[in-house]
C-alpha cells in the first residue's frame, strides 16, 4: 500500500483550480489516489447549467462483513476573488502553513482521510469516499445525487464522517453534531412606475415593502433547544429595478435567509412570510429555496469513536456544536449517523486561505485512529 503524505497530496488538489460547480482534473487526482489504495472508483456528471454540471465520486474499498465507515467532503471551492499575496491555486507553504484555495474548507481534510486510509491495515467492513463537486454552491446536482445513487444500489453507510473545518481555537475543540436549516426568500411587491412628481399617476410598492419587512422583522420564531441556538431571520438585501432619483420604481424585492432549529421546518416557515407579506400586499409573492432541514445526530457509537480519537491525539475534549452554516450532512443524516469534523476554520472562504502543517498531519492520525478502531 503507497505510503501518502497528507500535505503533498493537498497541495496537488489545491493547484488544480475547481470553482464550484467542479468537475474533471481535480477529481482525476482523487481517483488515481484511491484507486492505488485499492478502491473501486465511480465517477458520474449530473445537471446543467447553471447548477450543473456536477462530478460526483463514490469510491469504495470493502474487506469482508463488518460495519461501512464513510468519509464525506467536497472537492469544489469558492471562488478566490481579489487581493491574495500569491496565485490562489498554486499550492505553497509559508511559516508552517499550507496556503491556496481549498487548504482549509477542505481539500486538506480530503487529503488527511487519504493518508489515513493508506496507513490502515483493513481487516473487515466497508470504507467508502463520498465526494461531490457542489457543496460550495446549491448543491441541487451533488450529494443530494449521491444519496440517489446510493440508494439505488442498496448501499447503506452506517456511520459517516464529513470533514469540515469544525474546530474553533484549535484543532479538535469543536465536533459538529448536527446544522441548523437554510432558507431564503425574496419577497417581490409589484406596483406601477411612474414619475415622483406624478405620484397619482404610479403605485409605489417600496412603502408597502417596508411594512413587509417589519412585520416579518418582528417575528420570533423559538428560544432554542438544548442542542440548537434559537432560529434567526435575517433581512440580506432590499432593491428595487431602478435607481433613478426621479423614478417610482414598478416593483421592490426584499431578499431574507432563515437558519433554523429542528423546531422548524422550511415549508412551514415560508408559508408563515408568505401570510405575513400577504396580509399587507395580497399581491406580494415570495420565492423560496429550502437549503436543508435541520437536523442532529444522537449519541451512539460515531460519537465514541470520533470524541475518543480527538480525546486521545490532541489532550482535549471536544464541544458537540450544533453552530455555524450547513453542511451536506443535512443530505447524509437520511442514511445514518453523520458528524463534521476538521480543521480549525479561521481563514476559510479568506484571502490567503490557509492550514497548519501540523494540524493536518494530526488530522490525519484523528482520521486513522478512528478507522483503525472500526474497520482494523
Amino acid at each position: 500500500m503507497p505510503i501518502i503524505d497528507p500535505v503533498e497530496l493537498a497541495a496537488k488538489l489545491i493547484s488544480v483550480p475547481s470553482i464550484t460547480p467542479a468537475s474533471g482534473a481535480v477529481f482525476d487526482v482523487l481517483d488515481e489516489t484511491l484507486t492505488a489504495l485499492g478502491f473501486i472508483v465511480h465517477r458520474f456528471t449530473t445537471g446543467e447549467a447553471p447548477d450543473g454540471p456536477t462530478e460526483n465520486m463514490v469510491a469504495i474499498r470493502e474487506a469482508g462483513p463488518g460495519p461501512h465507515f464513510g468519509f464525506a467532503g467536497h472537492l469544489d471551492v469558492v471562488p478566490p476573488g481579489e487581493g491574495w499575496s500569491g496565485d490562489p491555486f498554486l499550492a505553497r507553504i509559508d511559516a508552517g502553513r499550507l496556503i491556496g484555495r481549498g487548504s482549509n474548507d477542505m481539500k486538506s481534510a480530503i487529503a488527511a482521510m487519504a493518508a489515513a486510509t493508506a496507513a490502515l491495515e483493513q481487516q473487515r467492513g466497508t470504507l467508502s469516499f463520498l465526494i461531490t463537486g457542489d457543496e460550495e454552491g446549491y448543491a441541487t446536482y451533488g450529494t443530494p445525487r449521491i444519496v440517489d445513487w446510493l440508494n439505488q444500489r442498496g448501499i447503506r453507510p452506517d456511520m459517516i464522517l464529513i470533514g469540515e473545518p469544525t474546530s474553533e481555537q484549535r484543532l479538535g475543540d469543536t465536533v459538529k453534531i448536527g446544522r441548523r436549516g437554510s432558507v431564503n426568500m425574496w419577497i417581490d411587491v409589484p406596483g406601477t412606475q411612474g414619475h415622483v412628481a406624478y405620484p397619482h399617476k404610479a403605485d409605489n410598492p417600496v412603502g408597502k415593502l417596508a411594512r413587509i419587512v417589519a412585520a416579518i422583522d418582528a417575528i420570533h420564531l423559538d428560544d432554542g433547544t438544548d442542542a440548537f441556538p434559537p432560529s434567526n431571520l435575517e433581512f440580506t438585501s432590499l432593491d428595487t429595478p431602478t435607481h433613478a432619483s426621479n423614478v417610482i420604481p414598478g416593483g421592490a424585492t426584499a431578499q431574507l435567509n432563515i437558519r433554523f432549529n429542528n423546531l422548524q421546518h422550511g415549508p412551514d416557515l415560508v408559508q408563515q412570510v408568505t401570510e405575513r407579506a400577504q396580509a399587507i400586499e395580497p399581491r406580494a409573492v415570495v420565492r423560496a429555496r429550502i437549503s436543508g432541514e435541520a437536523f442532529l445526530t444522537p449519541p451512539g457509537e460515531l460519537y465514541d469513536l470520533v470524541v475518543g480519537a480527538i480525546e486521545t491525539e490532541c489532550g482535549i475534549s471536544p464541544a458537540l456544536s450544533t453552530s455555524g452554516g450547513t453542511s451536506d450532512g443535512r443530505f447524509l443524516i437520511q442514511l445514518c449517523p453523520v458528524v463534521d469534523f476538521g480543521l480549525p476554520n479561521a481563514t476559510m472562504h479568506k484571502l490567503d486561505e490557509s492550514a497548519a502543517v501540523e494540524d493536518i498531519h494530526a488530522l490525519t492520525r484523528i482520521y486513522g485512529r478512528i478507522i483503525a478502531k472500526l474497520l482494523g
